[in-house]
């Protein structure tokens, strides 16, 4: 493709994950915004609910009954969860569809109706969805025209995790998460819960032993271990815009060690661009990675025997979601998976 060829529509633009693909896609040499929709902002220019946006010339905001789906080579999808399954469900085959709610990932129908609270709405397309964790699953989502695109947490913490499990380094028992999110994984809709006065000057856990991403990553660390896997996953709230912090402690398999653990993540990752992997006992930070794609790993030998702690940090907004859900657009479409994804991190 050439010349801006790659046409896009953007399903819930309103959200923080819409207008990051709107910006991430002024940089990208081959795509273009045909369409986006935000129902109850329709008729409205992009700039209007996002002042950095305005100076771009970009047709208005519409609702999702005005557009033509075929229109457009591919979608981006920022819908809500619940509310994306039936949407996809009546799109038209034939665009690629890259969906950033949790409503795809998934693959047990009854395991997705505990976690959410109901039945799937779209079992047949749910069959065709692949998970889009992009380092791991990149010749699925080559071949597929439906990605889910993974949660932040559960990007943060299986990009560390699955090169050890998949070489046997760790044991898939006793693997322990914490995790701490900025205030913009929580999405732009007015909660109580996100207030500044709620959030700021204290830290939280929430979701503590049911958090519906505890299931995802179990889903996603079985594919490379070869058997089942249960972690304990606590994610907490910190008073922060972006970013996320995985502090993962895990038992290293008998006779590994920490070195061993970091040689398989530096061979896992040496050849992918937003992947690093530091050097041992590094202490990656949430502001070396902000406004970027880019996923940081260090490991840290435990004083505990047997032990070793990993730390990863990503931005929630980039490869916690709309980083990741282009570069999986990237991959699909045959393109340099880094188009639009360029950018250096901001700091500080």
């Amino acid at each position: 493709m050439g010349g801006k060829n790659l046409r896009i529509g953007i399903l819930g633009a309103s959200g923080y994950t819409g207008a990051e693909l709107v910006r991430l896609l002024q940089d990208h040499s081959e795509a273009s915004i045909a369409w986006m929709t935000a129902d109850r902002n329709a008729g409205q220019p992009i700039g209007a609910l996002f002042p950095h946006l305005a100076h771009l010339n970009l047709p208005a905001l519409r609702r999702f009954e005005d557009v033509d789906p075929a229109a457009v080579d591919a979608v981006l999808c920022c819908l809500p969860h619940g509310l994306t399954q039936e949407t996809i469900a009546a799109l038209p085959r034939g665009p690629k569809v890259v969906d950033l709610s949790a409503d795809f990932r998934l693959r047990d129908s009854d395991l997705y109706a505990r976690v959410y609270g109901g039945p799937h709405k779209a079992l047949e397309v749910q069959k065709d969805a692949v998970y889009g964790l992009s380092e791991h699953y990149r010749s699925a989502v080559a071949r597929s025209w439906l990605v889910a695109n993974p949660g932040c947490y559960t990007t943060t913490a299986e990009l560390p995790l699955v090169p050890l499990l998949a070489h046997e380094i760790i044991d898939t028992r006793g693997i322990v998460i914490d995790a701490k999110s900025g205030v913009t994984g929580a999405g732009r809709a007015a909660r109580e819960g996100s207030l500044h006065a709620e959030v700021s000057e204290g830290i939280h856990a929430y979701g503590v032993a049911t958090h519906r991403h505890g299931p995802e990553i179990e889903q996603c660390l079985a594919d490379f271990a070869g058997r089942p896997v249960m972690v304990t996953f606590t994610p907490h709230l910190v008073p922060m815009n972006r970013g996320i912090l995985a502090t993962i402690y895990a038992r290293l398999a008998d006779g590994a060690s920490a070195m061993d653990a970091q040689r398989a993540l530096q061979q896992a990752y040496a050849d992918e661009p937003f992947v690093r992997v530091l050097p041992l006992r590094s202490t990656p930070a949430t502001r070396h990675v902000r406004g970027s794609n880019l996923c940081l790993i260090a490991v840290h030998p435990s004083r505990v025997p047997n032990e070793i702690i990993l730390l990863s940090v990503t931005d929630n907004l980039l490869k916690g979601a709309s980083g990741q859900a282009l570069q999986n657009l990237n991959i699909m479409t045959g393109l340099d998976e880094r188009m639009g994804l360029s950018q250096t991190p901001l700091f500080p």
